[in-house]
């Protein structure tokens, strides 16, 4: 249990000066906080691409081999990630502006593939459902109905999103009527997967390494992500933003992936700007409190993953902030994250079902 601390988590700082080549893309993005992104991006341009390219040539093993490890070490554990969290943010808050709209279309159109991810399919899973409906039961990714601190509910959460997910998010836009989103969806997913069938007649080894294996891990971490970010979750107020999800502060993931640990906030302000959350949670903290809002410092979604399949509530607690002094002890916080990781029986609780009782209040 830790007192609230100095926040060490990236915010905005304006540079002195911007050369011809920032100036360059500050006339095209909206945000001028977002240059940071438009390097990065280029960044892995630069690098994945190329080595792609040398992948589907008729390489000696000996040099073939090495370029493959490279391409699935840089990909998989160092910038998988990164990427797709800077799809996160740019599918909330589209990085250029109206007169170069179609530049919007390049993260999830060209490079998205060679970073694990489908066209499309994200954005149309991720803002068209997951928050909309808020992690309650018309969200095929809610965490609300599994044991979270076990192995085997895990399991079936995630074997069902890798071999059914496709399938349950389409019949999710049936019910809600929105075919545009699961069009975009559906073929996305239906592209990408003849591209991988296509390339795998042509070079079967380079496609497995530059497509499938990141297409792969990316959903297997994904899922992880959200597992952890919705698994203290208040069966009482499960709807309750602050109630339903953590954040997590002062990591170096912070600093690498655009702050994405503040999740409460995210989920109440989802457009609110990457370098904001900080300050945002600062600003809030009383309201944190007041709603039992769970704060964890020095740890980031992996650590809580795997120290809940480790049931290691000792560990998880230990990185808790009291906030405002809201926790008496140790004790009761490890109380509260084991009554919060409960399986939550079905009940018909939607976000329409919830708007509903609203208007007839």
């Amino acid at each position: 249990m830790r007192d609230f601390p100095i926040i060490t988590d990236p915010t905005f700082e304006e540079k002195k000066s911007y050369n011809a080549i920032d100036r360059f893309w500050l006339e095209r993005i909206r945000d001028k906080r977002d240059l940071v992104l438009v390097y990065f991006t280029l960044r892995l341009v630069a690098l994945f691409i190329p080595m792609a390219i040398l992948l589907y040539l008729l390489l000696p093993n000996a040099v073939w081999v090495p370029i493959a490890i490279f391409y699935t070490w840089m990909n998989v554990f160092r910038y998988k990630s990164r990427f797709t969290l800077m799809l996160h943010i740019t599918s909330h808050r589209p990085w250029f502006k109206s007169k170069y709209n179609h530049w919007n279309k390049f993260l999830p159109w060209i490079l998205g593939p060679f970073m694990g991810q489908s066209p499309e399919a994200y954005f149309s899973h991720h803002i068209g459902m997951h928050h909309l409906e808020g992690n309650l039961e018309d969200d095929d990714s809610s965490t609300m109905h599994f044991q979270r601190d076990s192995k085997k509910d895990f399991a079936k959460y995630l074997f069902g999103f890798l071999f059914f997910g496709l399938f349950r998010l389409t019949a999710y836009f049936n019910q809600k009527n929105r075919p545009k989103l699961r069009n975009a969806a559906v073929l996305g997913e239906s592209l990408f997967v003849a591209l991988c069938v296509g390339l795998s007649f042509l070079n079967w080894p380079a496609t497995l390494v530059v497509f499938i294996i990141p297409f792969v891990t990316t959903r297997i971490t994904m899922m992880l992500g959200n597992w952890a970010q919705h698994s203290f979750i208040d069966a009482e107020d499960p709807a309750n933003e602050y109630k339903n999800s953590i954040t997590v502060i002062n990591h170096k993931f912070n600093q690498r992936c655009w702050n994405d640990g503040y999740h409460i906030s995210h989920h109440i302000k989802p457009s609110l700007h990457w370098t904001d959350h900080p300050n945002h949670l600062l600003d809030n903290k009383q309201e944190y409190a007041d709603n039992g809002a769970l704060v964890f410092e020095g740890i980031e979604f992996g650590g809580v993953w795997l120290n809940l399949m480790k049931k290691d509530y000792e560990k998880l607690a230990s990185h808790v902030v009291n906030i405002n002094n809201m926790y008496a002890s140790k004790d009761e916080i490890i109380r509260i994250l084991k009554h919060r990781t409960k399986k939550i029986p079905r009940t018909g609780l939607t976000m329409d079902s919830i708007r509903q009782n609203q208007q007839v209040a």
